[in-house]
């Protein structure tokens, strides 16, 4: 694979992270992967986070194979996944299950992180989006896995310590890449205002510190409908398609506009 080829198959990858825990990131994975497979896209989406995957409980998927099948060496990437037509679900996209209470990203070995990473990339071949629903936090898995030409949504809401640990993996992202396509999502915000704080506020941090500006991709207000689906284990698409939160999710997706197949090789 050339350079220019490896450049254009991590386009096709959409990092989904967060500072801290329960921000709603992988709910947000979920139904982002939807928005984008509704509007004729071919996506998967990678549950990264290993010792706490729940992207197959949030869809109520029981996979026979996951990740740690792929860390084992017993199956590739793609022999893993799973389309959500299974369970009769329209606009579907595949997913590759994450492995719960296996360890973190990081305990991995380095050769393994980057064995994955590279199928990850790769897989951008045959889709149109790849979307990494990683892990809490700034692990050495996190960060190695977020290391491309994509694009990063960062997912906080208005509460001090989602602020600051969002900073914390920007700046980091941002030490590594000074033109990381770093991208702001603003979740759970009690109104319009508050998520449009909470946005200054990181803006203002990272351009006091960091000297960048990332963009904000859409603000999210609390939705009792998203809990609703996450309990029912079915994507807020098909329990709630007409909520405030799916119009804010659907808002976002449209900043991801089809790149163009690229050929691995």
């Amino acid at each position: 694979m050339t350079a220019i080829q490896q450049v254009d198959l991590e386009r096709k990858l959409i990092t989904v992270a967060s500072g801290k825990g329960g921000v709603g990131k992988t709910w947000f994975a979920v139904t982002l992967g939807h928005v984008l497979a509704r509007a004729g896209r071919h996506v998967m989406l990678f549950d990264g986070d290993l010792g706490l995957a729940n992207v197959d409980i949030q869809l109520g998927l029981m996979p026979e194979r996951d990740i740690g099948d792929v860390i084992n060496g017993s199956c590739d990437l793609k022999g893993v996944s799973m389309a959500l037509e299974e369970k009769g679900i329209t606009g579907v996209f595949d997913i590759i299950p994450g492995k719960s209470g296996s360890g973190a990203l990081g305990t991995l070995a380095r050769e393994k992180l980057g064995m994955i990473k590279a199928g990850l990339t790769a897989l951008g071949a045959s889709y149109d989006h790849v979307i990494l629903d990683l892990a809490a936090g700034i692990d050495a898995g996190v960060m190695m896995l977020s290391d491309h030409k994509g694009v990063i949504l960062v997912v906080l809401t208005a509460d001090p310590t989602s602020l600051t640990d969002a900073y914390a993996f920007i700046k980091i992202t941002a030490m590594r890449d000074p033109e990381a396509d770093i991208r702001i999502v603003v979740n759970m915000a009690n109104s319009q205002r508050e998520g449009e704080r909470a946005y200054e506020a990181i803006k203002k941090a990272c351009e006091n510190f960091l000297k960048i500006s990332p963009p904000l991709a859409g603000i999210i207000k609390t939705d009792k409908k998203i809990v609703d689906a996450i309990r029912n284990q079915t994507p807020l698409l098909v329990r709630h398609p007409q909520s405030e939160a799916a119009a804010a999710v659907a808002k976002i997706a449209r900043g991801f506009p089809a790149q163009p197949k690229a050929l691995a090789g």
